[in-house]
């Protein structure tokens, strides 16, 4: 299983940035991960809550075949246990790719959120989009330790 996040925008705090690839780093143990980093405004590039936008659009032609996981606000919320579960249960589905989408400040319309998979909400309190970077990788280690039985979680 692949696991790739995309997400608009660079990570410009070097600690943050440090803290990401560190969990990449770990995560590369358990799955092949790729983060792929969008131009600011390439997701919504205008208002729209009814159609999707050609850079959704354009975003959604990449994830042709993935599994869509959107971080939305209006997204379900699990703990940690429930993401390790799901995560097992679509290793054993024999699931390709995740595709983990982060939006930019204005979020997603809702025609693109009605075209994922799954909408999850990391929590109910918002997060800068580099800290939710940081916290989804560290989210899916730890959902990955909690499969493998690994003392992290604890």
């Amino acid at each position: 299983m692949r696991i790739r996040i995309i997400c608009e925008g660079k990570t410009k705090d070097e600690h943050l940035r440090a803290l990401q690839a560190e969990f990449k780093k770990r995560i590369a143990h358990f799955c092949e991960l790729t983060v792929e980093e969008l131009k600011p405004q390439e997701i919504r590039t205008e208002r729209a809550e009814n159609r999707l936008t050609p850079g959704e659009q354009r975003v959604l032609e990449k994830l042709t075949g993935s599994t869509k996981i959107l971080l939305d606000e209006r997204g379900c919320q699990w703990t940690s246990a429930e993401l390790a579960a799901w995560l097992g249960k679509q290793a054993l589905r024999g699931t390709r790719e995740l595709a983990f989408v982060l939006g930019g400040p204005d979020g997603f319309s809702r025609a693109f959120r009605q075209r994922a998979d799954l909408v999850l909400a990391l929590s109910r309190m918002t997060f800068p989009h580099d800290w939710a970077r940081a916290l989804l990788l560290e989210q899916l280690y730890r959902g990955f330790t909690i499969l493998r039985g690994y003392p992290y979680p604890r």
